[in-house]
């Protein structure tokens, strides 16, 4: 538990996608689907919430643009935590490689992309680019709350291709965003009572140790490589699912 909340942190603080393995540890150790995503989510939160302080100088947004994008994240990380408490967890799942298929292939080709937009989030963003990324948010904010699996991923697949060029910018966005989200969903999981706490103490304090050296670390390291890292845990994330939710179909 301890190891997998590190690697889990560590790569939710660089790319997104720490419930790649988090999760599936909680299930190798007998946790039931539910339960383990609701631990899962607390653990890489706090991880994730600590992680974001590495990248505290790289923060380059707005308020106009900031304040949409947080409540967005409240509403649809509301919502989506009370529907994983509420709906069965398969359904999801066989939507789930499709939409870490669609984002991936959208950041990997997110250069192309970003000169199709007349402005960009980041700078005296217009009003069009801030209700596309507020509606977008909304979407990812609910899914991220039923089942975060690559949220990361998807939110830097859109602030990508709404002009945001920076990697680590973007990060920081990323993981403010994705604190709100699983925050939100993680106060819904401790008052229905979802979390198995043993696994919970243990994978927190990885996932805190994991996320804020890999963080402060990956600033280091030219932005194509961290560009790499996120294409390739969007592509191993994207055929892991597709087996899960179609390998017996």
């Amino acid at each position: 538990m301890f190891f997998a909340g590190a690697l889990g942190g560590a790569i939710n603080a660089v790319a997104g996608g720490g419930s790649f393995v988090a999760f599936p540890a909680l299930l190798f150790t007998g946790v039931p689907p539910v339960p383990a995503n609701a631990t899962n989510t607390l653990a890489l939160w706090v991880g994730t919430s600590v992680s974001g302080g590495a990248f505290r100088k790289r923060l380059d947004i707005g308020r106009r643009a900031m304040i949409p994008l947080i409540a967005t994240s409240i509403v649809g990380g509301l919502v989506g935590a009370v529907l994983l408490i509420k709906t069965p967890a398969r359904i999801f799942l066989l939507v789930l490689p499709w939409l870490l298929l669609g984002a991936t292939l959208l950041f990997a080709f997110s250069k192309h992309l970003t000169g199709r937009f007349s402005s960009s989030i980041a700078h005296q963003a217009s009003n069009v680019a801030i209700a596309s990324a507020s509606v977008f948010e909304l979407v990812v904010a609910v899914y991220g709350g039923y089942f975060g699996g690559g949220v990361g991923i998807v939110n830097l697949a859109m602030l990508a291709a709404l002009g945001m060029t920076d990697i680590h910018a973007m990060n920081k966005l990323k993981l403010l965003l994705g604190s709100v989200i699983n925050g939100v969903a993680t106060l819904i999981f401790i008052i229905t009572q979802a979390i198995v706490w043993p696994q919970a103490a243990v994978m927190t304090v990885g996932a805190v140790l994991g996320g804020y050296s890999s963080a402060h670390y990956s600033q280091k390291l030219p932005q194509q490589w961290i560009r790499t890292f996120v294409i390739v845990i969007g592509a191993a994330m994207t055929a892991y699912f597709f087996m899960r939710a179609y390998g017996q179909i």
